[in-house]
């Protein structure tokens, strides 16, 4: 599977101009420093959500209660005390702070979509633990994943450019994330006793690319001095993002397995920070017509290889209160 996606991302660099190539050559060597970091994150996020994962499993069964309708306060205490649990949250801290490192070297668009590492290191992962063998149909999914999130940073690397974040299109940028907030949490009350895993995935991922973009953006500020109130704003709306975020990544760990969750994340996540900076920051402003068309195909094939995993991963829908599902693995 790993070379044909590199054959692929040969073959669309062979298309583009020579001018967008020796563009991205010209980058700033220093914008590169970010890409091992990113890389580190996205392996700490894989171990850390499979962590975390098995940690809940077990605290749902200890409970005796699901929690895919919500954490209560007999969730969270058992939580506490679970080592698996807490090195799980532990290793995905580091991985933000990774994450943020790249974030202050790298552009976003380049950095970000490099999560979906993390995907193929969960699913062997988690598949390792719980004794699941993934079918032809669930490697297809990750394939898919893999592959237009290859295609669509590749594409963003050569067609667009970092612009200045004005006050106007932060404030856009604020406003559109409160709309988000919303919706979210009235998804999050409607579905809450429902245990769909891929509402709060796909939650979770808008969310997070929220997130890092107002991490970006709150770098950027601090890089050119300005820490005014629209940057304190900015690192409000990130926690409460995050905050959210993370309610909505442990509900999905009751009905959902580990790599399903990250696949929402490392794909919804990376597209709907590019999708913020193409149309508020139009940072794809000199972008040719074919490179948006491409855009939304490449985008289009990631999301189909979520809602792949969603419907055939054999752990989807299941509860670790169901025998036989969690499997097994040594997490303890």
């Amino acid at each position: 599977m790993i070379p044909s996606l590199i054959d692929s991302a040969v073959r669309l660099g062979a298309l583009l101009p020579m001018s967008d190539i020796d563009e991205v050559l010209a980058m700033d060597p220093r914008q590169l420093l970010g890409i091992p970091l990113a890389l580190v994150g996205a392996a700490l996020l894989a171990f850390g959500a499979q962590y975390q994962s098995r940690g809940l499993n077990k605290v749902e069964r200890i409970v005796g209660e699901s929690a895919g309708a919500g954490l209560s306060i007999r969730h969270v205490l058992n939580l506490l005390r679970r080592p698996s649990w807490v090195s799980g949250t532990l290793l995905l801290g580091v991985a933000v702070l990774f994450q943020i490192a790249s974030l202050s070297l790298s552009p976003l668009i380049i950095v970000q979509p490099i999560g979906v590492v993390g995907l193929v290191i969960t699913s062997i992962l988690n598949s390792r633990l719980s004794g699941v063998r993934l079918g032809k149909r669930v490697k297809t999914s990750i394939g898919l994943c893999v592959l237009g999130i290859v295609v669509f940073v590749t594409i963003a690397a050569f067609t667009a450019s970092d612009q200045p974040v004005t006050d106007a299109k932060l404030i856009t940028i604020l406003i559109i994330f409160a709309v988000v907030l919303v919706l979210a949490l009235l998804l999050f009350v409607a579905f809450r006793h429902q245990g769909v895993a891929l509402i709060y995935i796909v939650g979770a991922g808008v969310l997070y690319g929220f997130v890092a973009t107002f991490a970006k953006v709150v770098i950027g500020r601090l890089q050119q001095g300005e820490f005014e109130w629209l940057t304190w704003t900015c690192v409000g709306a990130l926690l409460v993002g995050a905050l959210l975020g993370m309610v909505f990544v442990q509900n999905a760990y009751s009905s959902g397995p580990p790599d399903l969750v990250v696949a929402g994340l490392t794909v919804i996540d990376p597209i709907v920070a590019v999708l913020i900076g193409i149309v508020v920051l139009n940072e794809a402003a000199g972008a040719p017509p074919w490179a948006i068309v491409a855009f939304v195909l490449s985008g289009a094939v990631a999301v189909i290889g979520v809602l792949g995993l969603a419907k055939f991963h054999p752990q989807t829908g299941h509860s670790a209160l169901d025998t036989g599902v969690a499997g097994g693995g040594r997490i303890s």
